[in-house]
C-alpha cells in the first residue's frame, strides 16, 4: 500500500526538535565524520514523529516535510536522501495518523489462528477499511506482515505494544478501553506467560 503523504495546508512552513538533549544524545551514538553519522537519520526521523505525536491534540505522529529538511541540514545530506528513508519504511509516516495505530497482522500463522476476523471486527466496529483513520482521529488501521509473534497469534501491534491471543470479542473491548482513554493489559490477552506453551486444558477451550 503506497503511503499517503500530508497536503501542503498540512504542511508546518518550519520544524524545530523540542528536546535538544535527544537529539544530542542520539548524534553522539554515531562516529562524527560527516560520512558516518548520516546513519543517524533513522532514529531522527523516528524523534521527529514522536514530537509531532505529542504535540497533536486529536491524532498521532507523523513527519512533516519540513522535519525531514531540518533533518538533511543537520547531517549535511541532501534531502532527497532523507525522503528515501522516509518513504522506504512502512515505520515512518507521512501525514497525519490517529492516536492509535493499529497494525493487524496477517502472515500465515496469524491467518491460521483467525487474524482476518480481527481485521473484520476492526474495519466493522471502527467504520473504518485499510489504511483508512477514523472522522476522530483516535485510529489508524493497517494490516501488515509478520510483526514476530506467531506463537501468540492472532496479534496486534498498536502503537509500540503488542497485544496477543487475540479473539474478535476481545479486539473490541480494547479498542472500546483505548476510545475511553484507560489502559489495557499488554502482551497475552489469555494470560499466557510470554511465549509459554498453552496448558492442555486451555488449549482445548
Amino acid at each position: 500500500m503506497k503511503q499517503p503523504i500530508a497536503p501542503d495546508n498540512l504542511q508546518p512552513k518550519s520544524f524545530e526538535f523540542s528536546d535538544p538533549k535527544a537529539v544530542k544524545a542520539i548524534l553522539a551514538k554515531y562516529p562524527s565524520e560527516p560520512a558516518t553519522q548520516k546513519s543517524a537519520v533513522m532514529p531522527l526521523l523516528d524523534l521527529a514523529q514522536r514530537q509531532m505525536g505529542e504535540q497533536s491534540k486529536k491524532g498521532g505522529g507523523w513527519i512533516p516535510r519540513a522535519a525531514m529538511d531540518k533533518i538533511a541540514e543537520m547531517l549535511s545530506m541532501p534531502p532527497i536522501r532523507v525522503y528515501e528513508v522516509a518513504t522506504f519504511y512502512s515505520m515512518y509516516h507521512l501525514a497525519p495518523m490517529g492516536k492509535h495505530h493499529i497494525q493487524v497482522c496477517g502472515t500465515t500463522p496469524c491467518w491460521l489462528r483467525g487474524s482476518a476476523n480481527i481485521q473484520k471486527v476492526c474495519e466493522k466496529h471502527l467504520k473504518i477499511h485499510d489504511g483508512e483513520t477514523t472522522v476522530d482521529q483516535m485510529f489508524t488501521l493497517s494490516e501488515v506482515e509478520c510483526l514476530g509473534a506467531c506463537v501468540n497469534a492472532p496479534m496486534v501491534q498498536i502503537n509500540d505494544d503488542y497485544y496477543e491471543d487475540l479473539s474478535p470479542e476481545r479486539m473490541i473491548e480494547i479498542l472500546d478501553l483505548l476510545k475511553s482513554g484507560k489502559d489495557v493489559p499488554k502482551g497475552s490477552q489469555t494470560g499466557r506467560q510470554t511465549s509459554k506453551a498453552l496448558t492442555q486444558e486451555k488449549a482445548n477451550a
